[in-house]
Parts: structure tokens; C-alpha cells; sequence
């Protein structure tokens, strides 16, 4: 099934350790937002994930009932996650366990307060550095110690994310408010305690006000830490770094360090939105080549609630990177996070402007920072534990705090900026330039797009410049096409070609997003390729081949997306393409939707 999502018409100018992921030729058009469809992404295929002590209850009656339930069986009340539902956890449950508690469940679904219950499970979550050495050098201005090797912030000849454009016109981040899903966060830190914010700070792990990371003897929760001087270190104090919105609050979730459930993601996500512009993300599911997983019910709900309600209803900026699995031949439209449409997902570029090692290709990247590279090629520079600084920071973990400082900026400068806005600008802004790689094309409306680097690099003072006389985009609707084609089988080393016409999409001029989801069993889901052509001719590669995928699983209404037609017209003849690259018989198609969202 592909469903199209899109807006009124192209207007609104001048005007990325540990991670954690119808029926014959008759189209259907819908004006509907699409927040309204949901679809809760579960693990396919992977490990079998332990059953923790957590439960997340749905209850009748708000936090004061919710409260009541968990005194009444036993439960320590965590807090609220999001609507009516609730976190608690039982201390004489056993932390971890394969099997689910039936008993303690049952009690919870059998109050008449309860509505659901769910008891959550571990997840597997892995932070997108990578463990490198490196060198440096470069030019001076500012008096911040590491800022001669800030290469990436200074190099200039449009050869760095072109930040003191913007600086100098007055723009450093004021007003505007981020916050790093992350191990936790070093409040103390004298480059970043400045600009650190409470209100956007919080330990899920322990259930308390304070972000501190927990300090063992390899460090091992750095990782929000130096996330959080990308974004805002302090600058001109002598000091380490400085971060790309200097003027920014920083706060930090510690939510990686401990069981990471359906419940903790979704808490994370959904912190005081209201008082947060931005969530920056480097973790994800495991970038293994083999795993097919994304949000759950709960963090699906926070997504939405984010975008819809966050900022006032302009929506909360969730900024991802992109995944680090290159070297096991992972796509990142298996990870749901980065894969999603509310999410701005983020890739890497080397030093010399190279693919990294560990870049994963996949059509839902929208842009790229500058990050690490080979032996040899710099890396980034930011704030570390124990108050110290570094010069190795690695992978796209450390582009996604990049690019939600570059976001940072343009917020200030226009402070109305909705979510889908800021997708937007991003693409009309982004710099192809200096980027080798070796899938570049121009899709329908003339942009350079590529599986590495989505639209290019992104360029902050032309954002910044953007932003400032930007008209907020038209409503987001939905456009829906269904095929009627259902147990086909694709035999070994062929392809099953599908071919969607649309003719009329009522109220979709131009596509943003667009999504495949797709459902089908394989032998060997790793020897699976899918692409998608549009009537303009862009074609976008949503699975590629991936060897280490032996699951039987398949994909279950997986919805594959891509950005690389945005800008262009959802009419006319759509192709999608399913390769079976394997030995074995492939089974495809239950239900098959191609999705696209317009603005």
C-alpha cells in the first residue's frame, strides 16, 4: 500500500556505545493530517528482548488515580508519560526476566481503573560514536582553546556549516531551547554550565531532576556530554569549545544509561514541550545490518504529540542521526527513527567531504553535518566528562548536535517556524557542493538529492537568511493510493515491478515526504531491494541489499520513506520495484501502500 501525504502548494520563501529505532487503477485521496494515522513499530526479526519491571498503565482519572493504582498493588509511581498513561515499576518483580510477570498484569488489567496495561521491555539502544583517534590544526579568532581546530566551524570557502555568517549578523541561538537524549549530562561542566537549563533536564534512568551522568572508570557516559557542547558550549571564555548556538539553553535527558522501554523513550520525547524547541537524538536501534526496529506505541503517541501540541502547536524539532552501520551494510530506513517523517535525520561527511566508513545510505536522510572520517581525517571538537575537553568526537553522532544547533539559529531568527518549516529550509538550503559521492541526481524540481547526504550540507547563515522571510507552509494532507496486489511470489534473482497511477490527489500539489509501506515474507530478508520511481523520474532506493539480514520475518506494514521527491507533483504513473537478490523464494505482497505527504 503507498499513501501520499502532501500540502496546498510549495510556498513559504520571500514570501544521526549504545544505541537504541485500491483496488483496480481507483485512488483514494484524503485531506486528512497525517498525524491522525498511526503506526506503532515493533522489532521484527531480532532478539527476543527481556521483560523488565516496568509497567506503563493506561488509567482513568489522571496522575491522582494513576497514583492510587500503583499504592494499591504495590507499584512505585514514576510519572506521567503522555494522554492517560502512566510508568510504574514493582521492586518485587524481578528487574530482568524472558519471561512476562502474568500475574502482577493481570491484577492491573482486571482494576476497572485500568484501561490497558503493558508490562515494557528492554530494548536495544547504541550511541552513534565510534572509537578513533585523531589530529588537528587549523585558524584563530575566538579565544576558546580548541577553536583553531574547530575545522568544521572555521575552515571557511564554503568548506565548514558556514556558522559565522550568522554569528555576525547577531544570531547565536537566544531564546531558543535544546535539549540531548542521551546518558546524561555534565550541568556542571564550566564550558556548558552557563547556558545549561533545568527545565529541559531530567533522569528518567533514576526517576529524578538531576541529568548527571554516572561515572564509572571507561567513561562510558560521555556521550551527552559532548553532545551538548556541540549545541552550546560557551564561547569566548577561554575554555574548550564553542558551540554552533552559543546563545542556546542546553539541557539533557538521561535515558541510555539503564532499560530502555517503550515507556522511557516515549518520556523522553515527550519533556515539557512546551518549554523545548528541539530534541536531539544520536542512538538508535542496533546498526547491525540485521535489525528492523523503530518507536513503540507509547513513543509513536510522543512523536505525535510533539508535532502537533510541542511549541505551542507549531511542533517539537526531533533531530536524528542517521545510524553508523555502514561497515555491516545497514540502510537506515530499517531504523523507525530516522525512517519517520517527524523526524530531521542527519548523515556525515569526512573531512574532505567523503562518504564515512560507517555513513549509512537510505532515502530518508534530509542533510548532512561534518563529522569523522578515516585514520587520518580530523574529527569534531567538543566538551567532555570531568570537566575536560576533547577532539574525538566521532561518527554521526556528532552531526545530529550540529545540525540541531544550526536549527537553533534559524529558530531565532524566526521564532513562528513550524517542524515541517524547518524541513523545508533545510532543503532549500542545503550545499551539494564539496560532497563526493557517487548517486548524486537531480530530481524532478531540479535539486541535487543523494542516499549519503540527502539535499547536501547544511549551511546555516543561508538558513538563518531564510528563515527570517519564510511563510509558514500549508496545511499538511494526505494522499493515499492502494494496490490490490497481494500474494505474489518473486522468484530468485528477479524482480516484481508494480506500477500506481495517480490521477487526481484533492488538495496535494507537491510532495514532502513520501512512504511505501510495504508487507511481504522473505526466506532471507536481507536479499531484499526495493526502489521507487516517480512520475517525474526520481528514483529512490528504500531497501538495499543487506547480507547480514538472515531474519524470515520480513516486513510487517514497514513504511519505507524517502524525501528525494520533495518539491515535485504526486501525478502520474508510479513504479516500485521489489528485487529478490537471494537463492529462495520471496513471498510478496499482503498490503502495499505508497505514501506521500505534500506541502
Amino acid at each position: 500500500m503507498i499513501t501520499v501525504a502532501r500540502g496546498g502548494g510549495e510556498t513559504g520563501a520571500a514570501g544521526g556505545d549504545r544505541r537504541r529505532r485500491r483496488s483496480g487503477g481507483a485512488i483514494m485521496c484524503t485531506r486528512r493530517i497525517f498525524g491522525l494515522a498511526v503506526v506503532a513499530l515493533l522489532t521484527l526479526g531480532g532478539q527476543a528482548r527481556a521483560y523488565t519491571n516496568q509497567w506503563a498503565a493506561h488509567v482513568d482519572g489522571g496522575e491522582k488515580a494513576a497514583r492510587r493504582v500503583a499504592e494499591d498493588y504495590g507499584f512505585r509511581y514514576l510519572g506521567k508519560i503522555n494522554d492517560d498513561w502512566f510508568h510504574m515499576e514493582h521492586r518485587s518483580v524481578a528487574k530482568r526476566s524472558t519471561e512476562p510477570h502474568l500475574e502482577m498484569h493481570q491484577r492491573l488489567m482486571n482494576d476497572l481503573r485500568v484501561r490497558r496495561a503493558e508490562q515494557q521491555r528492554a530494548k536495544s539502544r547504541t550511541k552513534r560514536d565510534l572509537i578513533i583517534k585523531r589530529p588537528s590544526n587549523i585558524l584563530t579568532t575566538l579565544n576558546d582553546e580548541k577553536w583553531p581546530q574547530m575545522w568544521y566551524l572555521n575552515r571557511g570557502k564554503g568548506l565548514d556549516m558556514n556558522v559565522q555568517g550568522a554569528w555576525a549578523e547577531g544570531i547565536t541561538g537566544n531564546g531558543v531551547v535544546v535539549t540531548i537524549l542521551d546518558d546524561g549530562l555534565e550541568k556542571d561542566h564550566p564550558d556548558l554550565y552557563k547556558n545549561y537549563d533545568p527545565q529541559a533536564s531530567y533522569d528518567v534512568n533514576s526517576h529524578d531532576e538531576d541529568p548527571m551522568p554516572r561515572y564509572d572508570l571507561v567513561d562510558s557516559n560521555r556521550h551527552g556530554t559532548r553532545c551538548a557542547g556541540e549545541v552550546a558550549a560557551t564561547a569566548n571564555n577561554s575554555l574548550c569549545a564553542v558551540g554552533v548556538a552559543f546563545g542556546a539553553g542546553v539541557g539533557g535527558v538521561r535515558m541510555l544509561d539503564g532499560d530502555v522501554t517503550d515507556a522511557v523513550e516515549a518520556r523522553s520525547l515527550s519533556l515539557n514541550p512546551q518549554h523545548i524547541d528541539i530534541y536531539s537524538a544520536s542512538w538508535g536501534p542496533d546498526d547491525d545490518g540485521k535489525t528492523v526496529d523503530g518507536p513503540g506505541e507509547l513513543a509513536t503517541r510522543a512523536f505525535i504529540e510533539g508535532i502537533t501540541k510541542g511549541r505551542n502547536g507549531k511542533g517539537s524539532i526531533f533531530v536524528w542521526a542517521s545510524g553508523n552501520g555502514g561497515r555491516d551494510h545497514d540502510n537506515c530506513n530499517c531504523d523507525g527513527y530516522t525512517n519517520s517523517i517527524w523526524t530531521l535525520s542527519i548523515s556525515s561527511a569526512t573531512e574532505n567531504g567523503l562518504v564515512p566508513w560507517y555513513s549509512e545510505a537510505c532515502s530518508s536522510t534530509l542533510a548532512t553535518t561534518y563529522s569523522s572520517g578515516s585514520t587520518g581525517e580530523k574529527q569534531v571538537v567538543t566538551t567532555d566528562l570531568h570537566h575536560h575537553c576533547t577532539s574525538s568526537h566521532t561518527g554521526t553522532s556528532a552531526s545530529a548536535p550540529l545540525a540541531a544547533g544550526i536549527c537553533a539559529l534559524a529558530l531565532e531568527a524566526n521564532r513562528d517556524l513550524t517542524w515541517r518549516d524547518m524541513q523545508h529550509i533545510v532543503v532549500r538550503t542545503a550545499k551539494p557542493a564539496n560532497l563526493q559521492a557517487p548517486d548524486w541526481v537531480v530530481n524532478g524540481v531540479g535539486r541535487n538529492v543523494s542516499h549519503s547526504f540527502g539535499y547536501g550540507l547544511m549551511d546555516a547563515t543561508a538558513m538563518v537568511r531564510l528563515a527570517r522571510r519564510w511563510r509558514t507552509v500549508p496545511e499538511q494532507h494526505r494522499c493515499e493510493v492502494s494496490a490490490p496486489h497481494t500474494g505474489r511470489t518473486i522468484p530468485p534473482k528477479s524482480q516484481l515491478v508494480l506500477d500506481l497511477h495517480v490521477k487526481e490527489c484533492s488538495g496535494v500539489n507537491f510532495l514532502e515526504h513520501v512512504q511505501a509501506k510495504v508487507s511481504l515474507m522473505a526466506a532471507r530478508r536481507g536479499d531484499l531491494q526495493i526502489q521507487l520511481t516517480s512520475p517525474q523520474g526520481t528514483r529512490s532506493t528504500l531497501l538495499a541489499k543487506r547480507p547480514h539480514d538472515i531474519s524470515k520475518a520480513g516486513f510487517s506494514q514497514w513504511p519505507f520513506m524517502s524525501v528525494h521527491t520533495w518539491g515535485e507533483r504526486p501525478h502520474g504513473t508510479w513504479k516500485l520495484e521489489i528485487h529478490n537478490e537471494g537463492r529462495y523464494l520471496g513471498k510478496s505482497i499482503t498490503s502495499f501502500c505508497i505514501s506521500r505527504i505534500i506541502a
